[in-house]
C-alpha cells in the first residue's frame, strides 16, 4: 500500500512541475512596434526587431468611407505591399493583405465579442487558416494579443499601451528568438 502511495505522490509532483514548466514558457523580445499619428489621422508605425534596428514601417489611412489603407514598405523605403480594411454594419472587419505586386497573399476576419475582445481569424491566399489572434484592454488601457498558429498553440504575443503624447508602443514576443512579427 505505502508503494502506491509513493508512486501516486510522485506522479503528482511530476504533474506539477510539467504545469509550472508550461505556465513559465519562455518568450523572446523579438522587436517592438511604435506608431503614431499626425494631424491629418494618418498613422506611421515603426518596426524595429530585438536589437533596435528598424526593419520597415507601415503607414495607414482612412478614407472617407472608413476604408483604413496601409503600406508596408521594409527598412530601406521599398514596398513590399499592403493591407486594406473594411467594417461591415454589423462591426466585422475583414483585412486584405497583397504583395508588391497586388497579388493577395491572405486576409484577416475579426469581429469584438459583447466584452471587447477581438476575435480574429487569419487565412492565406486560399482561405486555409494560419492562425488566430485574440485582443483583450484591461481598465488602465493596455492592450494584449494572443497570436496562435493553425493548430491553435501560442506563438507570441503583443502588448501595447499609450503614453501621454499619443504615441502607442506595442511589445512583441514569440516563443522563439526567430519569429517575425511580420506573420502576425
Amino acid at each position: 500500500m505505502r508503494k502506491g502511495k509513493a508512486m501516486k505522490r510522485m506522479l503528482m509532483m511530476l504533474m506539477a512541475l510539467i504545469t509550472a514548466i508550461a505556465v513559465n514558457a519562455q518568450y523572446y523580445n523579438v522587436g517592438t512596434s511604435t506608431s503614431t499619428t499626425d494631424i491629418f489621422g494618418n498613422e506611421t508605425t515603426t518596426h524595429r526587431n530585438q536589437y533596435g534596428n528598424t526593419t520597415g514601417t507601415s503607414i495607414s489611412s482612412t478614407d472617407i468611407f472608413g476604408n483604413t489603407t496601409t503600406t508596408h514598405r521594409d527598412s530601406h523605403g521599398n514596398n513590399i505591399g499592403t493591407s486594406t480594411s473594411s467594417t461591415d454594419i454589423y462591426g466585422n472587419t475583414t483585412t486584405t493583405h497583397r504583395d508588391a505586386y497586388g497579388n493577395i497573399i491572405g486576409r484577416d476576419y475579426s469581429s469584438t465579442d459583447i466584452y471587447g475582445n477581438t476575435n480574429t481569424s487569419h487565412t492565406d491566399a486560399y482561405g486555409r487558416s494560419t492562425g488566430t489572434s485574440t485582443t483583450s484592454t484591461n481598465n488602465l488601457g493596455t492592450t494584449t494579443t494572443t497570436h496562435r498558429d493553425s493548430y491553435g498553440s501560442t506563438i507570441g504575443t503583443s502588448t501595447s499601451s499609450t503614453d501621454i503624447f499619443g504615441t502607442r508602443n506595442t511589445q512583441q514576443r514569440g516563443n522563439t528568438s526567430k519569429t517575425s512579427i511580420w506573420t502576425w
